[in-house]
């Protein structure tokens, strides 16, 4: 599976891809309790949620050489109703993960033939998080865009020709090991490209009358009057599906050839579900995560660790690695500590998802932020899709596009640990 444009962009912070490169392949290519096309087709359904089409068209093609089937890239009416359940969990944890309760873990585990194992709802779930944070980080460097010659992320690759995932770590003190699993993976589980052809063609065919009845739908709908640009605190995304286009997503194969198109409001309900700012208003009914009650650390680690063997010592090590990070250039230019500059954007992005820390003054994210990075920081964090290159360019224009990366990373990480804690919380509660 190519990653180019991502493993381009954290090429800038070499021991950081390789930890994340790592993990990625663990969770989708090693032994785990979920089917391999499962895993691709739950991360096709994570990254609809943010029409994030770059990870999309990835886990559609290696779905589909993992030996999935065809009929559920029509969409989540063609896939197993024991999947389909999985879609209230996702659209929570993308958008409103303080929303998660005990109740959406027990639903999933007891229904009937249908019912999930603990084992494969912690995989599902971490796969989750992974892919929604992935999709900020995409859109956060402009890999979304670098497809085409005028992308605004483009950068020299970090290895010649097309690369997979994991091979572009080679530079980077990856292991060879990793690296041979990886390749005999690759053989394993790749078809033909001919096949792959011929079963791209066969969904297109049977797709096209459909998008053409969906695009007249929407032009019709334009013609009715486009809605005013979209603030940062609006959690729908309109400016998007005002674009004709934008339910349309070209699979190209090695030779460039388009093969077929995804429609990815397939994907996903309640498309209109998004974020909003977390309720100060109404405490007694949206109560605040106090990580001294719950943390990754001392609760969170143990339980992933132990219903999803070595994942926790996985996403524990790139928890470090982000943190680890080297930010001297950029906490100096703030005036401040690199560890005192990480943890207000880290406490930031957290305190946006509800999760508090007792022991921080959050009084300095306002001293240590300024107000187009907190802008920046929101707009990535919480509807990556309206990421836009203005805002990308006016996020401190003085600073390196590597410090800019690690601001991703952070976010990246922040992100999805806010994720999991909500919901690795909500399992806990279910169990005891």
């Amino acid at each position: 599976g190519r990653l180019e444009a991502v493993t381009q962009q954290m090429g800038y912070h070499p021991q950081y891809l390789e930890s994340f490169l790592k993990t990625q392949h663990y969770l989708l290519h090693m032994d785990g309790p979920l089917p391999f096309d499962c895993r691709h087709y739950i991360a096709i359904m994570a990254a609809a949620r943010h029409q994030c089409r770059y990870l999309v068209n990835l886990h559609v093609l290696q779905f589909l050489r993992a030996g999935g089937d065809p009929q559920w890239l029509r969409g989540l009416d063609f896939i197993p109703p024991k999947l389909r359940n999985l879609n209230e969990i996702n659209k929570i944890l993308a958008h409103r993960p303080w929303l998660i309760t005990k109740d959406h873990i027990e639903k999933l585990l007891k229904i009937s033939e249908w019912s999930w194992s603990l084992a494969e709802l912690v995989h599902a779930v971490v796969l989750l998080a992974h892919c929604h944070a992935l999709t900020s980080f995409v859109f956060g460097c402009g890999c979304e865009q670098d497809e085409g010659p005028g992308g605004w992320g483009s950068l020299k690759p970090l290895s010649p020709g097309n690369q997979c995932f994991c091979e572009a770590t080679a530079a980077n003190s990856c292991s060879q090991e990793l690296l041979r699993i990886n390749r005999k993976r690759s053989l394993d589980s790749c078809m033909e490209l001919d096949s792959l052809r011929e079963r791209m063609q066969r969904i297109h065919v049977e797709t096209e009358s459909r998008e053409e009845t969906r695009l007249l739908q929407q032009e019709r709908e334009e013609g009715e009057g486009q809605g005013a640009e979209v603030g940062v605190q609006d959690g729908s995304s309109s400016e998007h599906r005002s674009d004709p286009s934008a339910g349309l997503s070209p699979l190209a194969d090695t030779d460039g050839e388009v093969t077929g198109a995804t429609n990815l409001a397939c994907y996903m309900q309640d498309p209109d579900f998004g974020y909003q700012d977390f309720a100060r208003r109404d405490e007694d009914q949206t109560q605040v995560f106090r990580v001294q009650d719950y943390s990754w650390e001392d609760h969170g680690f143990s339980l992933v660790n132990r219903l999803y063997s070595d994942i926790g010592h996985l996403l524990d090590e790139k928890f470090r690695m982000v943190d680890g990070l080297q930010s001297s250039a950029m906490a100096k230019r703030q005036g401040c500590e690199p560890s005192v500059f990480k943890r207000g954007i880290w406490n930031y992005i957290h305190c946006m998802f509800g999760i508090r820390y007792d022991d921080y003054d959050y009084a300095e994210v306002n001293q240590l932020l300024e107000r187009m990075l907190k802008v920046y920081i929101k707009t990535v964090t919480c509807y990556p899709e309206k990421t836009n290159l203005e805002m990308f360019d006016r996020f401190w224009k003085q600073f390196k596009h590597s410090e800019k990366v690690h601001v991703n990373l952070l976010i990246l990480e922040a992100r999805m640990q806010a994720e999991l804690l909500y919901a690795l919380q909500a399992i806990t509660q279910y169990m005891i």
